[in-house]
């Protein structure tokens, strides 16, 4: 299989269900904005974090996968006949649980903080910001767009990447900076 089709060579691509949609729709900027999601948790990965960060961020980077073929899938089909595009509730208090975890071990905040301190940490808080553009462009698609655990997902998603910037540059004994 080559990995160039021409099939986008018209400024158009195909959703879910074969429908082409221009290269620009709406709904085609969302799941992108979660395909650079998932490249800048992988950038993170790189930047040295410890094995139990890694395998919540590979747990989330397949997660991501889901997510993008559910926002590629305006007729939801996909979801119900391929089982490892599943993501519900359950993957949300996932979330939840992993971010209670990190935070029983930071201090609490008392300030806004600057992003930064060691190259995993920045790049975590980096993949943050991604993460909330994506939010921000499922949101444009209108509520009835997805199913409303997807966005709660990816709202949780923003806290616990947030949480883990800090969990790793404690972790590596790197201060926070206050504003």
């Amino acid at each position: 299989m080559k990995i160039y089709t021409r099939t986008g060579d018209s400024g158009e691509t195909g959703l879910f269900g074969g429908e082409r949609v221009p290269k620009s729709d709406a709904r085609v900027d969302a799941y992108g904005e979660v395909d650079e999601l998932n490249a800048a948790i992988g950038v993170a990965l790189t930047a040295g974090v410890d094995g139990e960060i890694a395998a919540m961020l590979g747990a989330i980077q397949r997660d991501l996968f889901a997510l993008g073929g559910r926002l590629a899938d305006p007729r939801r089909k996909v979801a119900a006949r391929v089982a490892k595009a599943a993501l519900g509730g359950d993957d949300v208090l996932r979330l939840e649980d992993w971010i209670d975890r990190l935070e029983a071990e930071l201090p609490p905040l008392r300030r806004f903080i600057l992003p930064g301190g060691t190259p995993a940490g920045a790049a975590l808080h980096l993949a943050r910001t991604v993460c909330r553009r994506a939010e921000r462009r499922m949101v444009s698609l209108g509520k009835d767009a997805f199913e409303p655990e997807l966005l709660a997902y990816v709202n949780r998603l923003s806290d616990l990447l947030f949480v883990m910037a800090r969990a790793v540059n404690r972790r590596a004994g790197t201060g926070e900076t206050e504003w």
